[in-house]
């Protein structure tokens, strides 16, 4: 067995107890299912990157358990802590996009397909904001901003596969889909009656979100080092 198929196995195992807990409204349970959810993705993660671990991917990992803590402490900063701990997440991924990827070559049958994704991400944004802007009137710059760095976030990654169509791309796309469904239905259980079903697809969206950024992370690397070996062949 490879050294990373233990803690891949825990992580599953984690995301399927919390399935089977949140159906039960096992709240208490839940927390701890999902609280083993971060660190067995995390050392699957140091394994099959060979113990190699960018900055900015160790950044994220911390901001992830941070908000991740804020969220199973559920005291009153929980929310704004939660909030600001993967608004950083975002960014500091943001930033990777920019930083890491060529930059987006768009053609004349691209244009109709990105249009879509841009008008639909604006009623996205606006229509979930204006859900949390009724059900809280505290944090609307913070909750705004936030928004508009999930939506770039989720824009660079579903351009990228529509102009690209590469596995990277794909894993993007799949980790923003992931993220803006967590992040939706966050707000769906804060402004609805309580349902098993919204807490369902909240935290099954949100482990599998994390799954995706690392499958990401570990192309993004695979990537990089054939690039490199390449270079030093010529």
């Amino acid at each position: 067995m490879k050294a990373n198929k233990p803690s891949l196995i825990l992580f599953f195992s984690a995301l399927l107890f919390t399935i089977i807990f949140d159906w039960a409204q096992q709240d208490f349970l839940a927390i701890y299912a999902k609280a083993i959810v971060l660190p067995a993705i995390f050392i699957y993660f140091l394994t099959s990157s060979e113990f190699k671990m960018g900055k900015t991917e160790g950044l994220i990992f911390l901001f992830c358990f941070v908000g991740q803590v804020f969220d199973l402490m559920a005291i009153e900063i929980s929310e704004i802590g939660g909030v600001l701990s993967f608004l950083v997440v975002y960014l500091l991924i943001v930033k990777i996009f920019m930083r890491e990827h060529e930059k987006l070559k768009l053609t004349k049958k691209d244009i109709l397909p990105i249009s879509i994704i841009v008008v639909f991400l604006a009623y996205l944004l606006v229509s979930v904001l204006s859900l949390q802007f009724d059900n809280m009137k505290k944090f609307n710059i913070i909750y705004t901003f936030y928004g508009i760095v999930l939506c770039i976030m989720s824009y660079f990654s579903f351009v990228s596969y529509i102009t690209k169509g590469t596995h990277i791309a794909l894993l993007m796309s799949l980790m923003a889909i992931s993220y803006i469904f967590s992040d939706i239905f966050y707000i769906f259980n804060e402004y609805f009656s309580y349902s098993v079903v919204l807490v369902l697809i909240r935290d099954v969206t949100q482990i599998l979100g994390y799954y995706y950024m690392v499958e990401y992370f570990l192309e993004k690397a695979k990537i990089q080092k054939k690039t490199m070996q390449k270079a030093t062949q010529q």
